[in-house]
């Protein structure tokens, strides 16, 4: 367990570093840099790029094993140390089951009061994460459709999802950081040009541009996100389906689309990671129809019930 950690963080290491290589030889390539000096634009495209990484990563990561703190802290969620009820102990064995069925240590299982049926998972590494679900969702759920939920909250922790997310918005995160100034060092250059042609430091053109460029940028950015978040949710399903059969998961899914015309409860932050997710327009939506997750799920072969692998990416 412990190497996989620390595999974990060597990946975000490389990464990071992968990110700001492969943004230097494209600025090599293009000329970018050349172009700059010719049009007066004297900018350390080097240390730009250690900059934009340190934050663009730096927040995702800070992020990454920030989660479960926050995500209790948010939504007032309380751990089950030891069960006070048949039902909770209930929870604590079938989480414990799905999670032995696909290989990872036992996730933190928490409640959090609220009357929409929902359930998120969230954590910086796969055998410490955290399963949390909704008090409506166990108050007006059936158990098999509970055990469906779970099954895939579980495949997201089991399939990586937070981390490689995670990384997934520390590049766009550095991408974002890095063009902005770029782009608004060449904007400010262009609109206050000294006619004498000294060289002066970044003007107001350039504080301006770069911000909104990088709030452009960013919802450029959002849009992938957005898209890998879909993949992953019928990934999830997929998981779900292989732990508890592919009706149950439906009919699950089923029971939270006759409940999706009130928006979610859960945080921003966490609304990526619930089962339910947002109503938003379809290209920011982390979370794919309720009707197409059913179609798909229905229309795939049978799964097996063994629960010793779980889905490959579609």
């Amino acid at each position: 367990m412990k190497g996989k950690f620390i595999s974990r963080i060597a990946l975000f290491v490389l990464t990071n570093l992968a990110v700001v290589a492969m943004l230097a030889i494209l600025a090599k390539v293009f000329g970018l840099e050349r172009f700059l000096v010719q049009q007066g634009v004297r900018l350390d495209l080097p240390g730009l790029l250690v900059m934009a990484a340190v934050i663009g990563f730096g927040g995702a990561l800070i992020s990454l094993f920030l989660s479960k703190s926050m995500a209790k802290w948010s939504t007032g969620a309380r751990v089950i140390d030891v069960p006070r009820t048949a039902e909770e102990a209930w929870l604590l064995q079938t989480v414990e089951k799905h999670a032995r069925d696909v290989g990872i240590g036992m996730p933190e299982v928490a409640i959090y009061d609220s009357p929409e049926m929902n359930a998120f998972a969230t954590g910086a590494r796969r055998d410490k994460a955290l399963v949390a679900v909704s008090a409506g969702l166990l108050q007006n759920m059936r158990r098999e459709e509970v055990e469906a939920v779970l099954g895939h909250e579980i495949a997201h922790v089991a399939n990586g999802d937070m981390v490689t997310l995670t990384l997934l918005q520390g590049v766009l995160n550095t991408f974002v950081i890095f063009l902005s100034r770029v782009v608004g060092f060449v904007i400010d250059r262009f609109l206050s040009r000294s006619e004498d042609g000294q060289e002066r430091g970044p003007g107001i053109a350039y504080f301006v541009s770069s911000m909104v460029l990088q709030i452009l940028f960013g919802i450029l950015a959002s849009l992938i996100v957005a898209w890998f978040s879909r993949r992953r949710e019928f990934r999830a399903d997929d998981g779900g389906a292989e732990l508890v059969g592919k009706e149950a998961m439906a009919r699950a899914l089923n029971r939270l689309r006759m409940e999706q015309g009130e928006p979610s409860l859960l945080p921003t932050s966490l609304q990526a990671f619930g089962i339910r997710g947002g109503r938003m327009m379809a290209l920011f939506a982390s979370h794919p129809p309720l009707e197409e997750r059913i179609e798909r799920l229905l229309s795939r072969g049978r799964p097996s019930r063994t629960g010793h692998r779980l889905a490959e990416p579609t």
